[in-house]
């Protein structure tokens, strides 16, 4: 499932009731950063959630650059003659799964 931020309180509820209900042992998160690397404000807003989030789950949490996840997901999806309205309906689960995916394989997963 891809949590879309909200409000804190209620995102990190939502967080933690995935955590139980499928056992997690790890979160990742995205990390916006520009195409240089350096961190703007989204970048640091998402740091700045982490580090709340980190206070009220007991969970490991990394963040990961997720530079072209976005790009990448849609360019397939467009080789896959998918619409763009469904294109719209999966991209950013898609996304998410392409940034997991990097996190793991960097881990050796």
């Amino acid at each position: 499932e891809t949590v879309k931020r909200r409000k804190f309180t209620a995102d990190a509820m939502r967080l933690q009731a995935l955590i139980d209900q499928h056992q997690v042992c790890g979160i990742v998160l995205g990390l916006p950063l520009n195409m240089d690397a350096s961190e703007g404000p989204r970048a640091q807003s998402t740091r700045a959630f982490a580090r709340n989030l980190a206070r009220r789950i007991a969970c490991p949490l990394a963040l990961w650059d997720e530079r072209l996840s976005t790009a990448a997901v849609t360019r397939t999806l467009l080789e896959a003659d998918m619409s763009r309205a469904r294109r719209e309906q999966v991209v950013d689960k898609m996304a998410a799964s392409f940034i997991l995916q990097g996190a793991l394989d960097f881990l050796g997963h």
